[in-house]
Parts: C-alpha cells; structure tokens; sequence
C-alpha cells in the first residue's frame, strides 16, 4: 500500500468521524484544520470559526470558562490534555457536553500548534447523571427507611421484653415461646435492616475512586432533597445551606454523597425527634468546609480520642436501638483523606454535635 492509499484512507476517516479533529497556529492564533464533523458539534459553520477563531470563546459555558483557561495554561506548558470534560452553548440556548485530548505539536515548518481531538458526551453525560441521581437517592431513602423501620421494630422488642417480665409468674411454656421468639425476630430484623444499609456504604466505598469536575453544592443538594421529603418519617427537620451555589471541586462525588449520607444517618441515629440537622457548605480562600450539624444527644468525651478508629470503642446504639459495627466514621475518615482532606468534630453532651469536612481546592 503506497502514501497516496494512506492519504485517501486517513482523508475519508477524516471525513467520516463524528470527532472533531483540529489544529490551531499559536503563532498566528487562528485554526488551520477543522474537519467536517465541526458543523454537527458546534451547530456553526468551518468558515465562520476560521474567520473569527475568537467566537469558539463565546461559545463556552460561562462556569467552564475559567478552568478552561487553566487547563489552557498548563497546555502551553507542556502537559498533554486529557479527556477533559466542558460544556458549549449552542444556537436556540441548548447545552452540549464536550470531551477535549489535546497536546502541543509542530508542523513541518516548525510552528508550534495544538493539536486535538473534540467529540460529543452529552448523551453519555445525561445518562451517567440519571444514574448518579437515582443512586444519590436510592441511598437517602434506604437511610430514611431504616431510620423509619427501627423505630417499630424496636418498639415491639421493647414491649415483647416487658410482657415477659409480666407473663413469667403464668408458667406457661408456649406464651413464653411465642414471646421470645417475637423479641428475637425483631432484634433479628433490626439488625438485618441495618446490615443491609451498611453493606450498600461498603460497596460504594470499596470501588477505585474515580474523580470528575462537579458542582459539589449540586450533589449534597440532591442528597438533601431526599431527606428533606422524609422529615415526616424520621421526625427531623432537615437545612442546607451555602455560600455559593456554583462550586466546582474534583471528587468521586459517589463516595462523597454516601459520607454525607453516613454522617446525617449518624445524626438521625443520636437526635431525639423534632431535632434539627444542618448542613453547610462554605468556599474558603484555599479550601471548601462542609459541616454537619446535629442538636442531638452528643458524643460522650471518652468516646473522642477514638472515634475514626476502624472497630472503633465508641460504636454505640442510636435512641431507637438502631446497631453499630463502629466501622462508619473509619471509612468517612479514609474516603474523605483520599480526596486530600481533613475531618474532625466538636461535640457537648445533650447540646450539639458538628462534623467538619475541609477540603482543599486544587
């Protein structure tokens, strides 16, 4: 197969591929190739971005633009660019998600260019969302169903443990039986419930940890949405608040629901009903505080110096007799330091009790 074969199997690949494929002259700022698959992106013409390679600019989501900026910057600089993730404005207001691979290169005349290739991911992102939503909220209410199913199930243990304090002067055999077979069934379901929320945290928090550019405020939202629909049934009242509601980090924000979600379920476990829990997301000047905040019963100062400790001493039952492996605040602690971070908390008895999560921006 000679080079001409080459050149008209790789021009018809050019054609025919839905990325966009694309050099652009530092030198002379301006784009000397765009392939046809341009015009299906960007809803703009080849001609238009050549003549005015400023307009690729305007068309950029106004929350992308800065940290486009930056990965621009570190470009030039020599690191080669990978899928990184950004949205455009098109015609008619729509929103499309991009996947930018870029590097620098130089031409035959020795100008230096960026190379890249662009393909569209909005589908994929749409999907991946969809699915990250109703596992944010499959969590929520997992949390808020066990919380809600404890209670009873608790409550029948309790009074089938005083009827047998009653009935024991019958001497009856079977009432016994009976009695003690409801109290084990509902010690047995209790910890069945709970087992079952856990195994779902460990699973999450077992996986690699994928990180990504999301809007931290929009993922605690959705997992305080869910909780806040359940007031009625755990009988808390939920807040959330923030000092900004665009506020991008790189997290597995996966495993970072499911420690917001640990530590409100902790929360419910130790408040009485009527109680309050907050949570609070602050941007500092180098780094973002989230805080979880409970009026609950508090964390016994004998239990403090122990708390993140894996199997940890100060595992104790919630008010309605809800069980603890002590394994939780452990993981929290190690999915929270995978994202470079810090968490601690403060706590007085029968006052209040506040987890602080401090994570660096980078």
């Amino acid at each position: 197969m000679g080079e001409s074969d080459n050149c008209e199997i790789y021009c018809e690949l050019m054609w025919q591929t839905r990325k966009v494929l694309f050099t652009y002259d530092l030198e002379s700022a301006s784009f000397t190739h765009l392939n046809p698959a341009f015009p299906s992106l960007w809803k703009r013409t080849v001609e238009s971005i050549i003549a005015n390679p400023a307009m690729i600019l305007e068309t950029l989501h106004p929350d992308d633009k800065e940290y486009l900026m930056k990965e621009y910057d570190e470009l030039l600089g020599g690191i080669i660019k990978h899928d990184i993730e950004f949205r455009v404005l098109l015609p008619g207001s729509s929103v499309a998600w991009m996947l930018l691979n870029a590097k620098l290169a130089r031409d035959r005349q020795g100008r230096q260019m960026v190379a890249g290739i662009v393909e569209d991911i909005t589908v994929e992102k749409e999907n991946f969302a969809n699915l990250q939503k109703f596992a944010s909220k499959k969590n929520s209410i997992l949390e808020i169903l066990s919380h809600d199913l404890s209670g009873p199930i608790t409550n029948i243990q309790g009074l089938s443990n005083l009827l047998s304090d009653v009935t024991k002067g019958y001497g009856n055999k079977e009432v016994d039986e009976v009695i003690r077979m409801i109290s084990e069934s509902s010690g047995k379901s209790i910890r069945l419930i709970r087992d079952f929320v856990h195994q779902e945290f460990l699973s999450a928090s077992n996986t690699g940890v994928v990180k990504r550019r999301v809007n931290l405020v929009e993922k605690v939202r959705e997992v305080m949405e869910q909780y806040r629909e359940g007031e009625a049934l755990v009988k808390k009242k939920f807040e959330f608040s923030y000092s900004t509601d665009k506020l991008y980090m790189y997290i597995d924000h996966n495993k970072f629901q499911q420690v917001i979600n640990n530590l409100i379920s902790n929360a419910i476990k130790f408040t009485h009903d009527n109680g309050k829990i907050r949570v609070d997301i602050s941007e500092k000047e180098a780094s973002v505080l989230i805080t979880v905040q409970d009026n609950g019963i508090g964390i016994p100062r004998r239990f403090h110096e122990n708390l993140f400790d894996r199997f940890s001493p100060a595992r104790r039952e919630g008010l309605k007799g809800e069980p603890s492996t002590g394994l939780g605040m452990s993981i929290i602690k190690t999915i929270v330091e995978w994202h470079n971070g810090k968490i601690w908390f403060e706590s007085e008895e029968e006052v209040e009790t506040t987890f602080h999560i401090e994570l660096p921006k980078e």
